[in-house]
């Protein structure tokens, strides 16, 4: 797939909320299924390059009371490994749930989430835990105005994803539910939220692949040419 993330990310970021954003750290291309956070290197690019979108003024990631991000340090070793296991846990738990959602058809796509539901929620909660997040409030007085933190009993990365986690039980319980949507671009397994109502690909370069696929299909030696009154006769 022709997507690309931010620099130092493999992953495509959609500018999908942060919690989507996780699941399609799973992709796709002529090369096969890839997984961002297959190792602690990896995760660690993918939250440096999300790490701008947590909350406003969240601090950085020195051990109790630190922040989502900016900073983005993960232990080495034992440690770094299992919090990037903790983060496919959560990730999978999340495709999981949009794939219930969506009644995902997508032969490629599964596999790739936790299949029961049971499980993904044990496991959004259990990363909802783990380093949970509580609000500090500033204020200099008059006429500075008053200022929200988040704050946490965990490291930066513990805590970006709780936040995650908090998110995606937003998401799921809120009206985005209902937008949430698998991308039916040929071979892909991304997901997103249908923020407009003519969008119906994860982005431009699913569109218009699938625009080729339905050229090819209608123009090759033997196919049938749809009438005017066949669904998909027009882009």
């Amino acid at each position: 797939m022709a997507l690309t993330g931010a620099a130092g990310t493999a992953a495509p970021l959609l500018g999908e909320p942060l919690p989507v954003e996780l699941m399609n750290t799973v992709w796709a291309d002529r090369d096969g299924l890839h997984d961002e956070l297959r190792d602690a290197p990896g995760l660690a690019a993918w939250l440096q390059a999300v790490a701008g979108r947590f909350a406003p003024g969240a601090a950085g990631s020195e051990p109790g009371g630190g922040g989502p991000g900016p900073a983005v340090v993960l232990p080495r070793g034992r440690a770094g490994r299992e919090l990037a296991g903790q983060f496919r846990e959560l990730r999978d738990g999340l495709r999981g749930l949009a794939a219930a959602v969506t009644a995902d058809p997508r032969a490629r796509a599964a596999g790739t989430g936790t299949p029961d539901v049971a499980a993904a929620v044990r496991a959004v909660n259990a990363a909802c835990a783990r380093a949970p997040l509580w609000s500090r409030l500033t204020w200099a007085g008059p006429p500075g105005a008053p200022a929200r933190t988040l704050r946490s009993a965990g490291t930066g990365p513990e805590a970006a994803l709780s936040w995650i986690a908090e998110e995606a039980a937003l998401l799921f319980t809120g009206p985005d539910a209902g937008q949430l949507r698998a991308c039916p671009g040929p071979g892909c397994v991304l997901y997103f939220v249908r923020a407009h109502p003519r969008r119906e690909w994860c982005s431009a370069v699913c569109g218009n692949r699938a625009r080729v696929a339905r050229h090819y299909q209608r123009h090759r030696p033997g196919a049938s040419r749809p009438g005017p009154d066949t669904p998909g006769s027009q882009d």
